[in-house]
């Protein structure tokens, strides 16, 4: 007979993530049989070990956070007819829910005697508020070999000493004494990676480039994303007048790097996903895993009194003089720019900044006053000379050697899509046009822009 903890269904029907979810979120779990009527007797499954691998499929797939390790799919033989059998532990990751519907009433379930019922909006909140603090520390680490010497060099560049006990001390471990999830992430190798795209124009038919940031500890792999964004992809523009020097960004520098930092904290990395990074000729588009529910809890996370989805690496960026405790963020971040530029939906949160429209208008005065400039012979004849526009790949050059004048003809190749030989042929067009110049040895020398001044 059906139970708390048994349901019996005739075939595999579109009903199997609801019923699966439900157990998954009652404490002891269940099981599920398909091939066995209501009343109990066989009925059988036809092809059971293809009914097989689609449970599997689909418990995969279609539940959050993920499942592996809280299901087996079993193919018995009853009465010489097959049936399957799914196993469900009670998760520690609650609420469960279905991936198409959220964390809603339409996607959360529970058991209730011998029924799935949808969860009460109230249970939902208190399950995901109680997961979202914990989680990373809870999780157990896919991996034990772990080893973090790149965290021990952060540290000691910020004057700390990691001793013997820094896991437990960072609460790196579970309570069993096992890595968990957050110290995977921290570690010098994992299988986690940032993806930075960028893309010609205002959609994502046209991909220039696409780079990963990762495998490693995530501070740099945090370090090397700021460094791509503000160092390479945020230009300045700047203008020289008899009154002042003009500067101006794509983006504003103290919301761009409060919003990368944000994104990579606070992901929803339980779900397996990692933030993404988007730059588009008018926008840059920041979207991490998570969810914020409407109403007060929203109104907190503007405020900047959310509280921290991952409170052990936000301990870690906070010893390492990278994020504050005080929610500061955000407020930061909307001085900025307004609330529209958050966009919520029931698996993200994406953050959109518009590139500044100032900046592109000044950059295109400035291009405009380079076509016909002035300049002074030695003996100070005026002389007409005609400058030609700095094309896009010269630009994607002199702004990346800005940001990082000992960049390498490696890095200058993944950034523009050119070939190194064709980086080498643009530095050396640059160095003969007197716009660049290479201050010491080709291994351990640097690049400096030429910035030209009018008079």
């Amino acid at each position: 007979m059906e139970s708390n903890r048994i349901e019996y269904k005739r075939e595999l029907t579109d009903g199997l993530e609801k019923e699966a979810v439900a157990f998954l979120n009652y404490h002891d779990g269940g099981v599920i049989y398909l091939g066995i009527n209501k009343d109990g007797s066989v009925y059988g499954v036809p092809n059971g070990d293809a009914v097989q691998l689609a449970v599997k499929d689909r418990l995969k797939n279609n539940i959050q956070p993920s499942v592996m390790g809280l299901f087996d799919v079993i193919h018995e033989e009853r009465n010489g007819k097959d049936v399957i059998r799914i196993t469900l532990a009670g998760g520690s990751e609650k609420p469960y829910h279905l991936k198409k519907f959220g964390m809603t009433e339409k996607g959360c379930y529970i058991r209730v005697g011998s029924a799935s019922e949808p969860m009460p909006s109230r249970m939902i909140e208190e399950l995901f508020s109680r997961r979202t603090r914990n989680s990373l520390g809870r999780i157990r680490s896919p991996r034990q070999d772990l080893s973090f010497e790149q965290l021990r060099i952060y540290y000691e560049e910020s004057g700390f000493e990691l001793g013997d006990k820094f896991a437990d001390n960072l609460e790196l471990l579970t309570d069993e004494g096992l890595y968990n999830y957050a110290g995977y992430l921290l570690a010098d190798q994992n299988g986690n990676s940032v993806q930075v795209a960028k893309y010609a124009g205002v959609d994502r038919v046209n991909l220039l480039q696409s780079k990963d940031y990762g495998f490693c500890c995530l501070i740099k792999t945090c370090k090397l994303v700021l460094d791509r964004l503000e160092g390479v992809e945020n230009r300045v523009i700047n203008k020289i007048t008899s009154r002042e020097r003009i500067n101006l960004s794509l983006w504003n520098k103290v919301a761009l790097r409060e919003a990368v930092i944000n994104a990579i904290i606070h992901n929803d990395y339980s779900t397996e996903l990692v933030p993404k990074f988007e730059i588009f000729d008018d926008r840059l588009e920041i979207t991490a895993a998570g969810y914020i529910h409407p109403g007060e809890e929203r109104e907190d996370f503007f405020a900047g009194y959310s509280i921290p989805r991952n409170k052990i690496l936000m301990r870690v960026f906070k010893d390492l003089g990278m994020v504050e405790y005080l929610g500061s963020g955000m407020p930061r971040i909307l001085k900025a720019y307004p609330r529209e530029s958050y966009i919520f939906s029931s698996h993200f949160i994406r953050t959109v900044f518009k590139v500044s429209e100032e900046a592109l208008a000044l950059e295109q005065e400035v291009m405009a006053q380079t076509d016909s400039l002035p300049a002074k012979q030695n003996d100070g004849t005026v002389v007409k000379t005609v400058v030609k526009t700095v094309g896009k790949t010269e630009r994607e050059i002199l702004g990346a050697i800005r940001g990082n004048p000992e960049i390498t003809r490696q890095a200058l190749s993944e950034i523009t899509g050119l070939s190194v030989r064709g980086v080498e042929w643009n530095l050396s067009k640059l160095k003969s046009e007197g716009k660049l110049r290479r201050k010491g040895s080709d291994k351990f020398g640097y690049w400096e822009v030429v910035e030209e001044s009018h008079e």
